[in-house]
């Protein structure tokens, strides 16, 4: 077994790089000769800690496949060390693989016990936003510009390893280490696309609001609410986004949300319409306490299209039941809106909680 120890700075000023990588965690990555563990062995396993501005790299090189349950060992001995993994799929592939590995030697393990930060994972629903072919770590490598000097895929070095173990030459062992360390090192240096999550998980706060009054393409007069945010992290790109008049733009540290509003009336549809009577005359739905005052030639028990009553304001539009009360133009609309009131204006705390809702939908529809 050969075990190669390495030494790099760790990169200044970027301070989500400095949360998620804490001295506190492990980068880690495995090199296999296959997808199947119970017939195929792993032949080396890379990692990566930080101690203050100094990450220390750390591979594990089996030479031959008998070694394999000596690498294992001294991995295992390293995790012990840490609270926290972190991998790129490794919940889907490294863990499951070693975990079996390790059964097959009969050595303990603390994987189900350590926290575990998968970045493939934590991209996985966000791969529409970075307009990226696919989700490789050597795609989001490309994405932030960052360059490598390995040419090979897991996959290649299958053959190469096997050639290895029948005629040992250095030249094919750089090879094999030299793809493993720039995998360990991707992995920190894509750790800046997690601002992307991040900010759809509430990594920001709303700076200011703005009521613009715009032409639309058919030289109508319009109205929209613009919501500037300051993220917590600056987004490595350029993205936007955009459906039913709804945009919204991110970039380093700014972001804006541009939400149409709807000016006239719209009615609020009361749940229990049995306990309501509807007023054809006033076009709105009372309840049976007060109705019991209206004769009857003027009331009609009500429906669940119409037990309403109407509000005419300025109203945002919202695409599950997020902000309350909510109202409808129509009955069997999907979409509802809720008014928006001084108080909401005043609120940035309520602005936000809006701002998430139009993310998560955004994100979903685009």
């Amino acid at each position: 077994m050969k075990i190669l120890n390495r030494q790099t700075n760790f990169p200044p000023g970027l301070s989500l790089v400095e949360e998620l990588f804490p001295d506190s965690s492990l980068f880690f990555d495995i090199e296999t000769t296959g997808f199947s563990a119970a017939n195929t062995h792993v032949y080396l396993i890379g990692c990566a800690a930080r101690t203050e501005h100094t990450i220390q790299l750390t591979q594990f090189f089996a030479e031959t496949p008998a070694e394999e349950e000596q690498i294992l060992s001294a991995f295992l001995a390293l995790t012990a060390q840490y609270n926290q993994l972190i991998s790129f799929n490794g919940r889907t592939f490294d863990v499951p693989y070693l975990k079996e590995r390790c059964a097959v030697h009969h050595l303990a393990h603390s994987f189900d016990t350590l926290t575990h930060l998968d970045i493939y994972r934590k991209l996985s629903k966000f791969k529409p936003l970075l307009n990226l072919p696919g989700l490789k770590q050597k795609s989001l490598e490309k994405f932030i510009n960052v360059e490598r000097e390995d040419t090979y895929s897991g996959g290649d070095l299958i053959e190469l390893y096997l050639q290895y173990v029948k005629n040992p030459s250095e030249h094919e062992c750089s090879l094999l280490l030299l793809h493993n360390y720039e995998d360990i090192l991707g992995m920190i240096k894509i750790l800046p696309v997690l601002a992307y999550p991040q900010l759809f998980e509430g990594g920001f706060h709303i700076i200011a609001h703005e009521e613009n009054i715009y032409q639309t393409y058919e030289h109508q007069q319009a109205k929209e609410l613009i919501l500037t945010l300051s993220l917590k992290y600056p987004l490595p790109k350029r993205i936007s986004l955009n459906n039913e008049n709804i945009y919204f733009t991110g970039s380093e540290y700014r972001a804006k949300l541009k939400i149409p509003v709807f000016y006239g009336e719209l009615k609020h549809f009361y749940p229990n319409y049995r306990e309501y009577y509807y007023l054809p005359q006033e076009d709105c739905a009372i309840h049976k306490s007060v109705a019991f005052y209206v004769d009857k030639e003027y009331r009609a028990k009500a429906k669940a299209s119409t037990c309403y009553i109407r509000k005419t304001g300025d109203f945002l539009p919202q695409f599950q039941e997020n902000m309350t009360p909510w109202f409808k133009q129509e009955y069997r609309d999907k979409i509802t809106w809720f008014e928006m009131t001084e108080d909401f204006l005043a609120s940035s705390e309520l602005q936000k909680n809006y701002a998430l809702h139009i993310l998560e939908w955004l994100l979903k529809v685009c």
